[in-house]
């Protein structure tokens, strides 16, 4: 049962400023409050100090957020306070609620149904050769979306979109998306449905033009709080000003800083704004970080040194270690080397659950699961689905299972070429776009990558064998994980903290992302990259990688973003921190550049000689598999072929030597290092 508190005790466990925040009970306030600094403890003591004070009645008080994960603590956080019966809610949960109730008198039928998705709808408005690609289905639904919250008619859109720098989606030029949008809205009336937008645009209306279910409603709620005002869009904040009418009881808490959702129709102009719309506003700025290190707090501040409406954070917290900036010459030994780091924070002492590795795009997380499971360390995908989870990747596999039996000879690579590109994907076509059309395309680039590396171990790889390993890769992650390294984007990060995070991929087209094609896209980026940097409250590491893959063209350079915050880079090897990075690496026989991870592993090019022992690498797979069975586990998570065909050849005799070797991590060396050594001599 909650306990209940005085007045005076909510107040006691707040710091100055966000007591103001909470004994502020009338008029307009803005609270402007930086990452860390408590702003949920803030609000939700406001509201409880204000119902123990007898200043809210909660039965009229309606607390607005934008996620039911925010809207569920919130009120998990009143009831512990002693506060119960204050509406805490998104505002479509909110907008739903009324419409709901009021339809019936409004319009008088029954309310329609919403549709979950936009997709088939979407494809009824499209020639059927189009209809079929589901990434462009979902960019196209996503744009619709962007109008609707930003109240843009179709016969605005091409001039609306162009002042917005809206980028192309797919084939389609502003104008024929423009007849796509109406087609769309058409066929949805005729259906007669709605989505989700038109929640609030049908509330929005029946408030409008009904003075009485305004009057109404606006009896009901006398208090409104908003948390994460800087994502309000146009649509939500026209809802707010008929809720509230001329009344000016209204509480919003925001931060520019972390404005990351523009392209979806958010505004941090509200925010901004707030003090010239109310003249007479409470402005307080919470700058107490709680959360974060002085040297993480120290670059977060210096990321956004010029930025309007920018909190200038103090750390509270302890002085930690120096945040880490890595350079590797390709992402396999970026992802490697980022897994190895890993293990030595968990054998540190550091828990698996509060480590996280974050990217731009949800495709850059291939690698990483791949470079985690060799270490077998847990991990979760969250924002995204697992890649082998992906729409994209099941139909692949699919295809390429329904290949592997139809043809099971012939050029295995050129097989499965041709299925991948009897989808319409193309490996030397990249869409210059984003969203989820790129993100398909780099999925299925990356089973290419994924076949070309398990080549070199298996040179007489045949289809069934590829798909059987990919059936067994996909099995091994439908397994649960409760307590595991979290990969997410870092959109998908916000609001979330960790002990230890690992920002990667910072390189020129990832981080600022390459259509990101005017300043404030730029800077929306840049903010991105805030959000990524306050998410850690100790160990903060950034990585890039000079070259797409192991012996490629090393093209790439730094983020633009790390100029300022950097003082030293250290240079990586391809696989490991140990000493200064070598270049590329080659092969120990020919002295050829190698070109894949697989034989980086393995240290020679795949058509040189390596003169592995049969016997032995016969016995090292035969432990493998009984290792694996013994744990319940796929085979590869125990060691991969290129690793196993690495030691054969290599012939480690001490464990300094084995550690030595890819894929032979700290806590597989701990776990299994004697025991190989044994079958090696």
């Amino acid at each position: 049962m909650a306990q209940n508190f005085t007045a005076d005790q909510i107040l006691a466990s707040l710091d100055e400023e966000q007591r103001q925040v909470a004994t502020s009970q009338s008029g307009p306030l803005c609270v402007l409050a930086g990452a860390g600094t408590g702003k949920t403890r803030a609000i939700t003591h406001r509201i409880a100090y204000g119902v123990q004070a007898g200043i809210m009645s909660p039965q009229n008080t309606l607390a607005l957020t934008f996620t039911s994960r925010a809207a569920g603590e919130m009120r998990t956080r009143l009831r512990d306070l002693g506060v119960s019966g204050v509406q805490a809610r998104t505002f479509h949960a909110a907008a739903l609620r009324q419409l709901t109730f009021f339809w019936p008198s409004a319009v008088g039928s029954q309310m329609p149904a919403i549709i979950q998705n936009k997709s088939a709808l979407i494809a009824k408005t499209l020639s059927r050769s189009d209809s079929t690609d589901r990434a462009l289905l979902r960019d196209l639904a996503s744009e619709i979306e962007w109008s609707k919250v930003s109240q843009i008619a179709h016969d605005d859109y091409v001039s609306a979109a162009t002042a917005a720098k809206r980028a192309l989606i797919g084939p389609f030029d502003l104008s024929q998306f423009a007849a796509i949008y109406a087609d769309y809205d058409e066929i949805k009336s005729e259906s007669g449905n709605i989505d989700f937008e038109d929640v609030l645009l049908l509330t929005v209306g029946i408030l409008n033009e009904r003075d009485d279910i305004a009057r109404q409603v606006q009896a009901q709620y006398s208090k409104f709080i908003v948390d994460e005002y800087q994502d309000v869009s146009p649509l939500q904040q026209r809802l707010l000003d008929l809720w509230l009418g001329d009344r000016r009881e209204l509480c919003v808490v925001g931060d520019a800083s972390q404005t990351i959702y523009t392209f979806a129709g958010a505004t941090p102009a509200f925010l901004l704004g707030f003090a010239t719309r109310y003249p007479d506003c409470q402005t307080v700025r919470l700058v107490r970080d709680y959360r974060s290190t002085p040297e993480v707090v120290d670059l977060a501040n210096r990321l956004l040194l010029n930025a309007p409406g920018k909190v200038e954070l103090i750390s509270i917290a302890d002085s930690g270690p120096k945040p880490k900036f890595m350079e590797y010459q390709d992402e396999v030994g970026e992802a490697t080397d980022v897994a190895q780091q890993i293990g030595q924070l968990v054998t540190g002492g550091v828990a698996l659950s509060e480590i996280a590795i974050l990217y731009r795009t949800n495709s850059q997380s291939a690698a990483f699961e791949e470079s985690l499971s060799e270490l077998a360390i847990p991990y979760q995908v969250r924002g995204g689905d697992r890649f082998f989870e992906r729409v994209e990747v099941k139909g692949a596999l699919r295809l390429l299972r329904g290949a592997a039996v139809a043809t099971p000879d012939g050029e295995v690579r050129v097989e499965v070429m041709n299925v991948l590109e009897s989808t319409g994907w193309s490996l030397s076509n990249p869409p210059p776009g984003g969203g989820a059309v790129r993100s398909r395309w780099e999925s299925l680039a990356a089973l290419v990558a994924l076949f070309d590396e398990l080549i070199v171990a298996t040179p007489r790889l045949t289809l069934r064998a590829f798909v059987d390993e990919l059936e067994e890769r996909r099995s091994a992650q439908h397994a649960p994980t409760l307590d595991g390294v979290t990969l997410a984007t870092l959109h998908s990060a916000k609001g979330l903290e960790w002990d230890a995070v690992f920002i990667v991929g910072l390189s020129e087209g990832l981080m600022p992302i390459s259509m990101a094609n005017s300043d404030e896209a730029i800077n929306e980026e840049r903010r991105l990259l805030y959000v990524g940097i306050t998410r850690a409250r100790r160990h903060l590491v950034f990585t890039w990688s000079l070259a797409r893959t192991p012996g490629g063209r090393s093209n790439r350079v730094a983020s633009r973003f790390l100029d300022s915050l950097r003082h030293k880079v250290v240079k990586a090897s391809a696989t490991s921190t140990r000493g200064p990075a070598r270049g590329p690496a080659t092969c120990r026989i020919c002295k050829r550049p190698l070109s894949t991870s697989s034989e980086r592993k393995i240290g020679r090019c795949a058509n040189c000689p390596g003169g592995a022992d049969v016997a032995v690498l016969d016995q090292l797979r035969a432990w493998r598999t009984l290792t694996a069975q013994a744990s319940n586990a796929p085979a590869y998570t125990v060691f991969t072929d290129a690793t196993l065909q690495a030691m054969a050849e290599l012939r480690p005799s001490t464990l300094d030597e084995l550690a030595k070797i890819a894929g032979v991590g700290p806590i597989k060396l701990t776990r299994y290092g004697n025991e190989l050594l044994e079958l090696l001599y």
